[in-house]
């Protein structure tokens, strides 16, 4: 083996050794780390929702338990109302809605932190060519062995290496953390979701609700029309006074009032939706039709589900896990920090020598850093880390407690619903049998004309009245949807979070 040879080898015998040295040292140390044991925080479910005991079913539209293999709300949830228009819109929410958008990128940021973060295991590897050209000046030149000045070329082509060694876990619990926030802004992406996908399908149903309502309106205009020519009639034969047409025009007039205003509410809700769907108002409308949907069932499972289930709380779990990993960065800056570094590279005066055994040059060393003195630093920020983790916990733990009290309000909500309409249905029906007896008293003169416009009056009202509390619950169906955590698991998150 020539000179030149071992001159190259010898060198690289030695840095292979050291890396070996370090790599079993890094494999001894890769066990310690100082982030407490994470155990998700302790939460008392109850077994059963309180507002919907077995004994209710038989009261409410549809709302039940699950059955086996129907535990969850799975997929595009929205279909189960049997909606098309309200299918194709909430088919273009993840798409072209501005928060989800905003959200989405969030998610992209913190993955890319994990990435980032990941990076800190390898060794950092630069080049830095260089060309230098200098001149002695002649002073030097006199005091040196060369009498006159000289100008020298030296080319530079140096490779540096750094690695810091995760000794105390510092970097591992970076990682980590960096980790749990990814997968918490995965679940706060999908809650933005959902959360407009519900309001979606919140305002769809109103204003349903209102094209319904403007339906009854303007049928009981023709109705009362009827009534105003049936009265001018009477009051031109002497059978209806002045004061009987008056009040059959006023009442006809105020109706045409209700219908109008309708359209201020419905225009509204018309913006809105344009809104989530990411599109100007003003290009955007919805044909008038009236509700078709009904209540349907909706399998809400029992309550320690929701842990699962609801992305608000499955992000409020994992950030208290990134916060865990977080006293473990803190607690190892109290522990020196250990760099290996190394360079190689070629330096010659000369171009064409340049990669040559002549000119190998290059280093190897290690670094231990320790800071001796920092006025309560370490302690200050190690003290914040774990305050911090205790309110990751707290917010954690409330997170939960309003996930259950939403469940509860809209199983509430939809028990009493279904009782209250039926009540109101009974009320509508025993209106239309008042205002039949009423018209025909009047028809026949017993009554004056004042207890016709009271009977249609009622009616109206009652009719109007169980449109609104059918809006009411096909809103707190979708709101307790919405509680549940639609078809969202908890599983999604670590899947996605993961570059």
């Amino acid at each position: 083996m020539s000179h030149s040879m071992k001159t190259i080898i010898s060198p690289l015998k030695t840095g292979i050794r050291m890396t070996v040295v370090a790599l079993v040292c890094l494999v001894l140390f890769a066990g310690c780390s100082f982030a407490p044991k994470y155990a998700k925080p302790i939460i008392q479910t109850p077994v059963a929702f309180k507002e919907m005991p077995p004994e209710q079913f038989k009261e409410t539209e549809g709302w039940k338990t699950a059955e086996p293999k129907d535990d969850l709300i799975r997929g595009q949830w929205w279909e189960m109302f049997h909606e098309p228009e309200l299918n194709a819109f909430e088919s273009q929410v993840a798409n072209s809605n501005q928060s989800v958008a905003a959200a989405l990128a969030n998610f992209l940021v913190a993955r890319a932190g994990v990435k980032q973060a990941r990076s800190q295991y390898f060794p950092t590897v630069s080049a830095s060519p260089s060309v230098t050209r200098a001149r002695q000046s002649s002073v030097a030149a006199q005091s040196s062995l060369s009498p006159t000045p000289s100008t020298v070329t030296e080319y530079s082509l140096p490779f540096d290496a750094s690695w810091e060694l995760d000794f105390w876990g510092r970097i591992r619990n970076i990682v980590k953390a960096n980790s749990f926030e990814a997968q918490a802004t995965f679940a706060d992406l999908e809650n933005v979701r959902l959360t407009v996908q519900a309001e979606v399908a919140a305002d769809y149903f109103q204003l349903r609700v209102l094209d319904a309502q403007r339906q009854l309106l303007d049928a009981t205009v023709l109705a009362y029309q009827k009534s105003l020519k049936l009265t001018q009639v009477q009051h031109d034969t002497g059978l209806a006074s002045g004061q009987d047409v008056m009040q059959a025009e006023t009442q006809l007039n105020t109706t045409r009032a209700q219908a109008t205003d309708l359209g201020i509410q419905r225009a509204q809700l018309e913006h809105a939706i344009a809104t989530l769907l990411g599109k100007p108002a003003s290009s955007f409308s919805i044909a008038t039709n009236a509700l078709a949907a009904k209540p349907v069932a909706i399998p809400f499972g029992v309550p320690s589900q929701l842990l699962e289930r609801r992305p608000d709380v499955a992000a409020a779990e994992r950030r208290v896990a990134e916060a865990n990993a977080q006293i473990g960065v803190a607690r190892a800056a109290y522990y020196p920090t250990i760099t290996l570094s190394g360079s190689a590279g070629y330096q010659s005066a000369s171009l064409g020598n340049l990669v040559s055994a002549q000119g190998l040059a290059w280093s190897v060393g290690a670094t231990l850093a320790q800071t001796l003195f920092d006025g309560g630093k370490r302690k200050a920020v190690t003290e914040q880390a774990r305050a911090k983790y205790r309110g990751t916990v707290a917010n954690y733990r409330q997170t939960v407690l309003t996930a259950f009290q939403e469940v509860e309000d809209n199983l509430s909500t939809l028990r009493i619903l279904s009782q209250e309409l039926q009540q109101q249905n009974a009320a509508v029906e025993s209106s239309q049998r008042y205002l039949t007896l009423a018209d025909a008293r009047y028809k026949s003169g017993l009554d004056i004309y004042l207890d016709v416009i009271i009977a249609q009056t009622a009616l109206l009202g009652h009719q109007r009245t169980a449109m609104n509390l059918r809006m009411q619950q096909m809103t707190a169906s979708v709101q307790l949807i919405k509680a549940l955590g639609g078809g969202w698991d908890v599983s999604d998150s670590t899947t996605a979070a993961t570059p």
